[in-house]
């Protein structure tokens, strides 16, 4: 009887050891994907100094959210002078609901791997510096209500995939060298 109970304790504690590694692994692949991001902007206000790859939950960083799994939920860096480039890493932050990065002075394209975000609901990258077309993966963004690009530096068209997505309420492509080769519709 002692020996059952022994390897009954055992299996447990395996079980709890292996499901302990489990999240902190999610949680720093999340991390990495934002330290990433972290590597590639120009960060004067310090605004990403809590952004510590050594820690391995990132839910501990300023301007992260996260959920009960401890996976990231929320990006809130508006407003913070920030300048560099959008990293495709982004795409990996597959629990990410908001990407709110408007306001800053960020260069370069919008990634196409942003389009692997099917939980994202908002995106805000309006008023950066942002060029190039925007890409059709957006999409696949199928839970998306609300992009706002506008005053960017954005060109080319908004492709039809992304006025087509289904619970889409607000698109803002205003300020941009955008051609309005489409109607966009708005869904109810």
């Amino acid at each position: 009887m002692v020996a059952r109970n022994n390897g009954r304790e055992l299996l447990t504690v395996s079980l709890i050891l292996t499901l302990a590694l489990i999240h902190p692994a999610e949680a720093n692949s999340d991390g990495d994907a934002l330290y990433a991001l972290r590597q590639s902007l120009s960060d004067p206000q310090r605004a990403l100094e809590s952004w510590d790859p050594t820690l391995v939950n990132p839910c501990t960083w300023f301007h992260i959210t996260c959920n009960g799994d401890n996976r990231v939920t929320r990006v809130d860096l508006g407003q913070y002078n920030l300048s560099g480039h959008l990293v495709p890493d982004l795409g990996k932050l597959d629990q990410l609901q908001y990407l709110e990065l408007y306001e800053n002075d960020i260069q370069g394209t919008i990634p196409s791997e942003l389009g692997n975000l099917k939980s994202l609901i908002s995106m805000d990258l309006f008023k950066n510096s942002l060029t190039g077309q925007i890409p059709s993966s957006l999409g696949n963004l199928q839970s998306l209500l609300f992009l706002r690009l506008n005053n960017n530096h954005l060109t080319g068209t908004v492709p039809k995939e992304v006025t087509s997505l289904p619970n889409l309420r607000v698109i803002d492509v205003s300020g941009n060298d955008i051609h309005p080769s489409q109607r966009i519709p708005m869904h109810k």
